[in-house]
């Protein structure tokens, strides 16, 4: 088949996240399945407008916002003889393929949005503004999806979606693999308590909540606390000012972007992961500190609770506030029976996911549909 996958970032640009990384992973298994993939995403600064990435021919036009969807509405117009499929993902704002495409077509979903709205970057009163539209205009964006097959990765995902009015039977789960970059041997602990936080930097995955976790356990013990991921510049520097005016800017460090070999070093090196995200489709950072023996304590929100599984790989907070988080990591990591009971068990549900596993089942849904 030739394939066509729009999406509002391609897995090179420079915020791209987990819903890019699993988006390629899929594209590239359908690749090696003989399949041609063509990828038609945003431009950002220092791109190249075309490129091959593994075997999957990139086009980039327009900002990631409104511009990529606008340029991919011609990009359709001139070239819809040349594909038998598309696919749709959703990232907040979808692609409104069902409105111009007559081809079979695949909506792609991590997780609905809903109070992620509400968390944006911008300024005021623009941000409230967004949040407020988004929020509301949200569930109308589906009626437009009504009778698209959708891919999720998650039970919570699909849940949402039939919240929204999608038929369940419309709806396929398909969990994601997890890319283990695993040092061997691993690396010994480091011996101060090393609690991290994995993911971008944005208000929505929790990062602020993580930091005044981390300033509650400072209070309580000797610990020093890592942050790995990428965000804005400026909101880098909030999460700067944030560490001084919570008094732990010395026991806090900043690794930003890292390779996925330093991840899993730094991952096994450290002792908890904390992830306090507002909603996931997944959480697959979850499953990465899994891999290498590593607790999670978590928020109870969607996503969440189907990547952590509570007495096997890590805890829920029982409160999704950052004292909660704080108490049951501290409770984690002082009870050594129980910490080194999760340590085990992390490692034995991490080996559950595959991406040969996911793939398979995803090129079965596309040809399904064709």
């Amino acid at each position: 088949m030739n394939i066509l996958v729009f999406s509002w970032r391609d897995p090179k640009h420079p915020l791209a996240g987990g819903a890019e990384q699993v988006m390629h992973e899929h594209m590239k298994g359908w690749v090696g399945a003989g399949h041609n993939v063509t990828l038609f995403s945003s431009y950002y600064l220092g791109s190249k407008q075309e490129e091959i990435l593994d075997g999957i021919k990139i086009i980039r036009r327009g900002d990631q916002y409104f511009g990529v969807r606008l340029a991919g509405y011609s990009y359709w117009r001139k070239n819809k003889n040349n594909y038998d499929l598309v696919i749709d993902q959703f990232h907040g704002i979808p692609f409104f393929t069902p409105l111009y495409v007559k081809k079979p077509i695949l909506a792609v979903l991590q997780e609905v949005a809903r109070e992620v709205w509400f968390l944006n970057e911008l300024p005021q009163p623009f941000k409230w503004v967004v949040g407020v539209l988004g929020y509301l205009l949200e569930p109308l964006i589906f009626v437009f999806y009504k009778k698209v097959p959708f891919m999720v990765g998650s039970n919570s995902a699909m849940t949402d979606l039939v919240e929204m009015g999608i038929a369940q039977n419309n709806i396929t789960v398909v969990p994601h693999g997890v890319i283990i970059k695993k040092p061997e041997p691993l690396p010994e602990k480091e011996k101060i308590s090393t609690v991290v936080f994995l993911g971008a930097l944005t208000k929505d995955k929790g990062v602020e909540d993580a930091l005044k976790a981390f300033a509650i356990l400072d209070k309580n013990g000797r610990f020093q606390f890592w942050v790995i991921g990428k965000g804005s510049t400026e909101y880098q520097n909030y999460l700067k000012r944030l560490c001084r005016k919570l008094d732990i800017q010395d026991k806090v460090k900043f690794w930003g972007f890292v390779s996925q070999e330093e991840k899993f070093d730094l991952l096994a090196r450290a002792h908890l992961l904390i992830n306090p995200s507002v909603k996931e489709g997944w959480g697959l950072v979850n499953i990465e500190a899994n891999a290498v023996g590593v607790p999670v304590v978590a928020y109870n929100t969607a996503g969440l609770i189907d990547s952590v599984k509570a007495g096997v790989n890590g805890l829920f907070s029982s409160s999704n506030t950052p004292q909660s988080l704080a108490e049951k990591g501290q409770k984690l990591l002082e009870n050594r029976d129980l910490y080194s009971d999760l340590a085990k068990k992390a490692i034995g549900w991490s080996s559950q996911f595959s991406w040969q596993s996911s793939i398979k089942k995803s090129l079965t849904l596309i040809v399904g549909i064709i």
